[in-house]
């Protein structure tokens, strides 16, 4: 299980690369995994320091932090 949520974590990472910010609630769908999963690979994030949160609304955003984004 630690494995899969590391992969996870790995292409959260990807696709914020790509996207400034992404809701939390898209990423089951776009990684097509259990919430649950994608959930504990936000927190191996967050742990790491590598991504940051920001509230909208009833929306929480996901974007990943200045010094992560590539050039």
């Amino acid at each position: 299980m630690k494995e899969k949520i590391g992969k996870t974590a790995g292409k959260i990472w990807d696709i914020l690369q790509k996207e400034e910010e992404v809701a939390i609630s898209r990423f089951p769908k776009m990684l097509d995994e259990k919430t649950s999963v994608v959930q504990q690979a936000l927190g191996w994030l967050a742990r790491e320091d590598k991504i940051d949160y920001r509230q909208e609304a009833n929306r929480t955003l996901i974007s990943l932090k200045a010094s992560e984004r590539r050039s």
